[in-house]
């Protein structure tokens, strides 16, 4: 794996560092205090083909690669982890989904609108009592004629206010377990369908995120995505790539709880000499940036993995696993640096922390992350 980039992908990192300067971060405090992100940076993405990153150009898509996509991630969840959301799911959750396992009509219908920021896609997995546990999922599809009626919640679902379609998962027998699992592609306009908005949200406040509720949703045969019974593994395979993502986003976070730290400890003043300093000043920033280090290249070797259509998902954990801790002990460190200061939302780092926090938790936290590392390690299954 060559660490240096090309002309290519440094030019990618650039547009998204400049989007990011320009139209996220002089922003993410204000999105943050009004917990919404202004609804108008999605077609914003959607031009400068950061949602269409990876998908082929024939479905709307801009092409590139896995390592390409991470660049632009970090870069967002630099500004605002709430925008950089917003991307990791619509595209690397649901339109990377829909590419790998959709038929052509249904890529058709649904990659060129996600792909231009037309329309959002949510996924719609995780339930009010099934969080980890995603293979017990109690949302249930009954057959009825060449239809499937829905029914059930999904809880904690990123976008879900705004999105057009939720790839949604939802047992369709009654074997136990996984098994029974089916994913579909459902409108969110679709009769019995509502969406209710989680407000009061620790961190990622700008984030549209929601509980989905359907009563008895109908949806036609075609919505089934993939074969029937196989949504358990449509999950699983979506989360996998997921996790490089929120990977890409924590050294994101990392990066700017670096740049905050350096900036301020140089500008601030104590026993009359910058805090830059002082020994113990320094140590909290060498810890911050050979974190930030670490999860980048721990993230960098998933995309390069992926783009060499080689195994991935064992070293997707490892980065997550490592990035999202990472984060949080980052952004830690810089509100140490910034002291009392850092404690009130003028200052940045104190929405770092808050962002930060949810990393450890969301798509597989890190005790679900550890189980899958050892049991690729010893061959051993802990379920």
């Amino acid at each position: 794996m060559d660490l240096e980039l090309s002309e290519e992908q440094a030019a990618v990192r650039q547009l998204a560092e400049d989007f990011v300067a320009r139209d996220v971060t002089p922003y993410a405090a204000e999105w943050d205090r009004a917990e919404s992100v202004d609804r108008s940076i999605v077609k914003k993405l959607g031009s400068l083909g950061f949602l269409g990153l990876t998908v082929d150009e024939e479905y709307g898509g801009s092409g590139g690669d896995h390592f390409a996509y991470c660049l632009v991630t970090e870069e967002l969840g630099r500004g605002d982890s709430s925008v950089r959301g917003i991307v990791s799911v619509s595209l690397g959750l649901v339109a990377k989904t829909i590419a790998a396992w959709g038929d052509e009509e249904q890529k058709r219908r649904w990659l060129p609108g996600l792909t231009s920021g037309d329309a959002l896609g949510c996924f719609g997995l995780t339930e009010p009592g099934t969080g980890s546990d995603a293979g017990n999922l109690t949302t249930r599809a009954v057959r009825d004629g060449d239809d499937w009626v829905v029914s059930g919640s999904k809880m904690f679902i990123t976008n879900g206010t705004w999105a057009d379609v939720v790839l949604l998962f939802a047992r369709t027998n009654d074997t136990p377990g996984h098994r029974g699992v089916s994913a579909f592609l459902v409108p969110t306009d679709s009769p019995g369908l509502t969406r209710h908005t989680v407000h009061g949200k620790l961190g990622l406040r700008g984030q549209a995120t929601a509980e989905l509720v359907l009563d008895a949703v109908r949806v036609p045969g075609d919505a089934l995505l993939g074969p029937e019974g196989k949504g358990f593994s449509i999950a699983m395979s979506a989360l996998a790539k997921g996790r490089m993502s929120v990977a890409a986003g924590c050294v994101g976070i990392g990066q700017a709880a670096l740049d905050a730290a350096v900036a301020y400890a140089g500008e601030r003043e104590q026993f009359g000499k910058p805090i830059a300093s002082y020994q113990l000043v320094q140590e909290l920033i060498s810890d911050i940036a050979v974190d930030v280090m670490a999860a980048r290249m721990l993230t960098w070797r998933v995309a390069d993995l992926v783009d060499r259509g080689r195994d991935f998902a064992t070293a997707a954990s490892q980065a997550k696993l490592f990035a999202s801790e990472a984060a949080v002990r980052a952004a830690n460190n810089a509100l140490q640096v910034y002291g009392g200061y850092g404690y009130i939302d003028e200052y940045p780092v104190g929405k770092l922390v808050r962002d930060a926090r949810v990393m450890t938790l969301y798509e597989g936290t890190s005790q679900i992350q550890k189980l899958i590392i050892g049991r690729a390690l010893t061959g051993v299954s802990a379920f």
